[in-house]
C-alpha cells in the first residue's frame, strides 16, 4: 500500500516516470568469466594457426562453397541478407535507434550511453583483433562472393550478437510481455545463427571466425550488462 509520506505514486503515463523493470539478470557475471575464457582460447588457437581447428576449417569451408556455386539463386539470396539486413551497418542503426528510443521516450540518458558504448566497444574490439591476428580469408578460384580487411573474427556475426544481445535486455529491462520477448529471441537467433552460416556459405570466413564473432560479441553483451548493474543500478533487485 502506498504511503502518504512518501508522495503520490508515479503516473504511469508521464514520461518522467521510472521505467518497470524486470528482476536482475542472474549468473551474468559467471557467463562473462566462461566467455572470457572461451574467447582467448580461441584466440590463440587462431593465431597459433592450430592444425586441427584449421583442418576442421578448411573442409567445412569447401564443402559449403561447393554447395554455394551450385546453388546460385540461394547464394543470390544470402548475398542480400547478408550485405543488407544482417549488415553490419543494419544492425548500428537498429541499437542507434534504440538509443534515441532509451532517451525521447523514457529519458534514460545513462541506460542509452551504456547501450552505445557496448556497440562501439565490438567494434573496437572487432578491429583490434582483425589487425592484431592478421588471418587470411578464404581464397577461391570461383569466387561467389568478395570481403575485404582480415577474417578474424566475423565482424558480420559479432555486430549481430551484440546488437541482438543488448536489445534483448532492454527488453527484459523495460518488462517486455512475455509474447514479445519470445518473438524477439527467435528473431535474435535466426539473425544470428543466420548471418553467421551466410558468411561461411559465401566463402568469405572460415567457421572460426563466426565463433570467434559470436563468442565475442556474447562477451561484450556480459560485460555491459554485469557493469551496469553492479556500477549504475546497485539497488535494482
Amino acid at each position: 500500500m502506498h504511503s502518504p509520506a512518501a508522495g503520490p505514486p508515479p503516473d504511469a503515463s508521464d514520461p518522467r516516470a521510472p521505467a518497470p523493470r524486470g528482476p536482475r539478470l542472474r549468473g551474468v557475471v559467471p557467463a562473462a568469466v566462461v566467455l572470457a575464457v572461451l574467447s582467448l582460447a580461441l584466440v590463440l588457437l587462431v593465431a597459433l594457426s592450430w592444425h586441427p581447428l584449421t583442418a576442421l576449417d578448411g573442409d567445412i569451408a569447401r564443402t559449403t562453397h561447393t554447395w554455394a556455386v551450385d546453388e546460385p539463386g540461394l547464394t543470390r539470396v544470402f548475398r542480400v541478407l547478408t550485405d543488407w539486413v544482417w549488415d553490419p551497418w543494419t544492425m548500428r542503426a537498429l541499437c542507434a535507434v534504440a538509443v534515441i528510443w532509451l532517451v525521447w521516450k523514457h529519458g534514460d540518458r545513462w541506460l542509452a550511453l551504456w547501450v552505445a558504448a557496448a556497440c562501439a566497444l565490438g567494434t573496437a574490439v572487432q578491429q583490434t583483433l582483425k589487425w592484431a591476428v592478421g588471418r587470411e580469408r578464404p581464397v577461391w578460384r570461383d569466387p561467389v562472393d568478395r570481403a575485404h580487411y582480415a577474417a578474424f573474427p566475423s565482424g558480420h556475426a559479432l555486430t549481430a550478437t551484440v546488437v541482438c544481445g543488448l536489445l534483448l535486455w532492454l527488453l527484459y529491462r523495460y518488462g517486455a510481455g512475455r509474447g514479445l520477448r519470445r518473438t524477439a529471441l527467435a528473431l535474435a537467433v535466426v539473425t544470428v545463427v543466420g548471418v553467421g552460416w551466410t558468411r561461411v556459405w559465401l566463402g568469405v570466413h572460415w567457421p572460426s571466425d563466426v565463433l570467434g564473432g559470436w563468442l565475442i560479441g556474447a562477451l561484450v553483451v556480459a560485460l555491459a550488462v554485469a557493469s551496469y548493474e553492479r556500477w549504475r543500478d546497485p539497488g535494482h533487485p
